[in-house]
């Protein structure tokens, strides 16, 4: 354990592709106890510095260019099990909430929250507590007991088999995204998109980019 850790200086680093945000978090969560040690604009960089800075806390944003921040954490998280990953996004959708979480996410905040907001849930989440507005708890905890009666083989396997571009890729494409619109979210080329789609629809045993979107939402 470092002098840091036992001093309870809590080291920072924070995933963001806008600079205007990352100056505003960064003094949000500039406090004694707090320093901001580490910075990514992307996924990719992310995945390269944050083994190497290993931070206490690790704030991600979902909407990254290349990799999103969901993948980012399925990547990160079993890497750095000492790190408290939390999201920090203007996504609130259900299906990014339960997936960051389900990936290894300890917390979940909004960017619309105030910086002292902010400061504190870094705070809560270094102390190992749950880092999230009541509301989104509050839905996490309905997910959680829906799905708890369920038998286990309602979780689709297939899914498990995707890589996590191809997870991207299913995700955009069930969100109604085009070829082309996927590429650009992706910054990839479209014939590359394709290569993906065409993988998700052999391993899903899918036979359309709509039998594929059924599999990635579920049932219901």
């Amino acid at each position: 354990m470092t002098d840091a850790v036992r001093s309870g200086h809590i080291r920072v680093m924070l995933v963001d592709d806008h600079a205007l945000v990352r100056a505003a978090v960064r003094q949000a969560v500039t406090a004694p106890d707090v320093e901001m040690v580490a910075e990514a604009a992307t996924a990719e960089d992310a995945l390269v510095l944050a083994p190497r800075v290993r931070p206490d806390v690790l704030l991600v944003d979902i909407d990254l260019p290349g990799m999103d921040g969901v993948a980012l954490v399925r990547e990160l998280a079993p890497r750095l099990p000492d790190t408290r990953i939390v999201m920090l996004t203007v996504s609130s959708t259900d299906r990014n909430l339960f997936d960051a979480m389900r990936y290894g996410a300890c917390g979940y905040l909004t960017k619309d929250l105030a910086p002292e907001a902010l400061l504190r849930a870094v705070r809560s989440a270094y102390a190992g507590e749950l880092a999230m507005p009541r509301k989104l708890a509050a839905r996490l905890v309905h997910r959680l007991v829906e799905t708890s009666g369920r038998p286990p083989d309602t979780e689709d396997p297939a899914l498990d088999t995707l890589t996590s571009r191809e997870a991207e890729v299913l995700r955009l494409l069930s969100d109604g995204l085009t070829d082309r619109e996927i590429a650009t979210s992706l910054t990839v080329s479209p014939r590359t998109v394709e290569t993906h789609v065409s993988s998700v629809l052999h391993k899903l045993g899918a036979r359309n980019r709509a039998e594929a979107a059924r599999h990635y939402r579920g049932p219901g």
